[in-house]
């Protein structure tokens, strides 16, 4: 597949001079059935050229970038780079496995989420008869990493990937491009505003069903996480990039145990993940001690990086980090 594409606006909406031919047929067929299935296309296209045009990946009679990129028999010739890398890394940072997803953007995702899983441990919960599969992160949570970094990175950027490393305390996850303007990192633990850097690609993964609503991934997977009892997200502007840091259980009796933690402080730590936070007033009325010795062990817990302090005066708390 070969074309440059024309001035447009946005990255994706790039008209290219390609051949229909050059789209692969059955893909846009089994899109077009998945997108009436989810309720997202009013009637079935019964061409490849009218599902194209529906959702607009055709204008003015010519395929644009999104088409190639979603749909495309050859979407690397857009650029090699345009794939993602998937790696799992030792407590040394010495990388035991590297592998690429590569493809369309749908085959680039699930091929990502089977290579992420088969580096992860599962367990099971039986309630009943149903068996319900416990991942060491929750499966909505990497879901979203992974469509948000596909969604919106800087495909312009055609020299970088999408990057997953793996490691034993953590996932990372990171893509070319920083938040699109009027965005700050703030923002994405709360209800925001969606700002699209790619809004064809966005909108064909909306039609095919695995973006529920713009603006919304990072919320899910805040609510994910919290939901798995596992520290938030951590949402990163660096390296020219934006990246997801999901973390697991590091507050685990053997991992405070390393931190050389006391008892009390031990079990401050395991009532404030239950509640989200202590106080002076807690951690005294928790192990019976003074004003003064709460005051001191907090203070070393935020030392040693297990919490932060929120907060003055009498709504001074102290929370997980």
């Amino acid at each position: 597949m070969t074309g440059k594409a024309s001035d447009a606006p946005v990255w994706d909406a790039g008209l290219l001079d390609l051949p229909l031919s050059d789209i692969d047929a059955d893909a846009v067929s089994a899109f077009a059935k998945q997108a009436a299935e989810a309720g997202r296309l009013a009637s079935f296209p019964s061409t490849v050229e009218e599902t194209l045009t529906e959702i607009g990946l055709i204008r003015k009679g010519r395929l644009t970038r999104a088409a190639a990129l979603c749909f495309g028999k050859d979407p690397s010739s857009l650029g090699v780079n345009f794939a993602i890398r998937i790696g799992r890394v030792s407590p040394a940072s010495q990388m035991r496995d590297d592998k690429w997803a590569r493809g369309t953007l749908f085959e680039q995702f699930h091929a990502g989420l089977a290579l992420i899983k088969g580096h992860l441990s599962v367990t099971y919960r039986i309630e009943g008869t149903a068996r319900t599969e416990i991942w060491e992160y929750p499966l909505v949570a990497l879901r979203e990493a992974l469509l948000n970094a596909i969604c919106h990175r800087d495909y312009s950027d055609a020299a970088n990937f999408i990057q997953v490393t793996i490691a034993d305390d953590m996932l990372w996850c990171a893509n070319p491009g920083k938040l699109p303007s009027g965005i700050r990192i703030s923002d994405l633990k709360k209800p925001h505003r969606s700002c699209l850097r790619n809004p064809l690609i966005a909108k064909t993964l909306y039609f095919a069903g695995l973006v529920e609503q713009f603006g919304s991934g990072t919320l899910r997977m805040v609510e994910a996480m919290r939901n798995a009892g596992l520290p938030d997200p951590e949402f990163r502007e660096e390296m020219g990039g934006f990246s997801v840091y999901l973390y697991k259980d590091r507050y685990t009796p053997e991992t405070l145990r390393s931190l050389k933690l006391s008892q009390r402080q031990m079990q401050a730590v395991m009532y404030a993940k239950e509640r989200g936070r202590v106080t002076n007033k807690e951690y005294q009325n928790l192990n019976g001690v003074s004003n003064k010795t709460a005051y001191l062990e907090l203070k070393e817990l935020v030392q040693k990086g297990v919490m932060r302090i929120e907060g003055k005066g009498r709504t001074l708390q102290y929370i997980l980090k």
